[in-house]
């Protein structure tokens, strides 16, 4: 990688305005870090485009100069996927917040990548229309970013993660070519997936500057209820009976106790925590009839008592609701903030969620550290993040790499994988042979050479 020159911040600075090329150092320091434990790498420069033409110029100089460029949305990933490791351009997408069109005869969605998605689920639902990836960050995260990570959220478990409504995307390659990846249809088999292959590669293989999106009608009710278990066998033993009764819950989410005690410091929300409890269950049905949804929660609460669950509450309102929600998308960052620094993605086939559990408690007593579970039972996807006294980052930390290979084998053991919805980025990369073999890794790189030959963009990211 070669070095940033005054000559390339001069060059910047005509084709995107001179007000949108940042070197000072606050700003820098600002977008230095992301969500990513406590690490921070610093950008020689910031710059804001507003268009694809703008990033394929920015594109065309680095990838003549090697110069690496680092592709940005929220700020809000969990891998180090937005961390400028190696300096270079930092290019962030906020300019790009324009939603183009909300196509309602064909249920789609045209927007640009730095709309945060929240504003993206608001807009649509005004039509009476329905984006269902819902990530815990959805008010502060971009929907480029989702798009980078293939991002999921609780209502995975009913309706899918990102990559199930992308449609089509218009990226700028590294080399500086514009292209569209597919067409606006629901229908697709000519030539390679290339809009899949985009979807999750983390800003390595180009950067998305349009997104087509298919939506789904906006469900007309929901119902949320709270269950208790005495311990997170009989907790994960009711998720899978709850689709073996042939439910099929729009949210269905665990939280061990020790998260829940956590977390409830910090908000509003009062849980039962009592002596007897070790999980939570939070589950959700949507639909257009509320009086079917009652009448299967009331099968739901009937089920839930074969598991013995302790305590079965219903949200009374829509306050209520909104309450245990929230309390669910900050988990993450209540427990950072209390020492949790470090956390991983995983996921496993859904029944084998209660032997992850007890695995990573067990890692925990051999390795002295705590740790605490949250995340989508419903599909097998669980947040473990870990307190070691005096280790805030796992990158490049010895101690931590072999707590982490011992959690990740034993993941692979499950017949599971080490990121479910977070991705590789940074901190995760040297883990991939666990999970994959010399030939699958080599056909990772090749695909990356072919769209990257100068490997300027995101490098490092994903493989090294």
């Amino acid at each position: 990688m070669s070095a940033l020159s005054s000559s390339h911040i001069e060059q910047f600075k005509k084709i995107i305005g001179e007000t949108f090329v940042f070197t000072d150092e606050e700003v820098l320091n600002n977008y230095s870090r992301d969500a990513t434990e406590k690490l921070q790498f610093l950008p020689q420069v910031v710059l804001k485009p507003r268009t694809a033409q703008e990033i394929s110029n920015i594109l065309i100089i680095c990838n003549q100069d090697l110069i690496p460029v680092t592709p940005r949305g929220g700020g809000t990933g969990l891998s180090g996927g937005a961390l400028p490791w190696l300096g270079g351009v930092l290019l962030s997408t906020e300019r790009m917040n324009s939603i183009i069109e909300v196509d309602e005869r064909n249920l789609q969605v045209i927007t640009e990548p730095g709309v945060i998605t929240e504003m993206l689920q608001n807009a649509v639902n005004e039509k009476g229309l329905f984006f269902p990836p819902d990530p815990a960050s959805k008010g502060s995260c971009f929907i480029g970013g989702n798009i980078a990570e293939n991002s999921g959220g609780p209502k995975a478990v009913k309706y899918g993660v990102v990559k199930d409504y992308v449609l089509n995307l218009e990226v700028v390659l590294p080399t500086g070519e514009i292209i569209w990846t597919g067409a606006n249809v629901l229908k697709n088999v000519t030539g390679y997936n290339f809009t899949q292959l985009f979807v999750g590669s983390e800003g390595t293989l180009g950067i998305v500057t349009k997104i087509v999106l298919k939506l789904l009608p906006l469900p007309s009710f929901d119902l949320v209820m709270l269950a208790t278990f005495a311990s997170p066998d009989k907790a994960c033993e009711a998720v899978t009976g709850i689709f073996r009764a042939g439910f099929n819950p729009s949210g269905l989410e665990l939280m061990d106790i020790e998260s829940v005690k956590i977390a409830a410091t910090k908000t509003q929300t009062v849980l039962p925590v009592t002596d007897e409890i070790e999980a939570h269950l939070i589950i959700e049905v949507d639909g257009n009839n509320e009086a079917v949804l009652m009448q299967e929660i009331e099968q739901l609460s009937q089920l839930l008592e074969k598991f013995d669950a302790k305590e079965i509450l219903l949200a009374n309102d829509s306050n209520q609701k909104a309450e245990l929600w929230k309390l669910r998308r900050r988990v993450a960052e209540i427990v950072k903030a209390d020492g949790f620094t470090i956390e991983e993605d995983t996921v496993v086939p859904r029944a084998e969620l209660a032997k992850l559990i007890h695995g990573i408690k067990a890692l925990g007593i051999q390795h002295n550290f705590r740790a605490v579970c949250y995340g989508h039972a419903g599909d097998g996807n669980l947040h473990v993040r870990i307190k070691k006294e005096g280790i805030e980052n796992s990158w490049q930390n010895a101690e931590m790499k072999i707590i982490l290979t011992d959690f990740f084998q034993l993941v692979k053991r499950l017949g599971g994988t080490i990121s479910a919805e977070h991705g590789i980025g940074l901190i995760q990369k040297g883990f991939l042979e666990i999970v994959f073999s010399r030939k699958h890794i080599e056909l990772l790189k090749d695909i990356k050479h072919v769209f990257d030959p100068n490997n300027i963009l995101n490098p490092g990211k994903v493989f090294d």
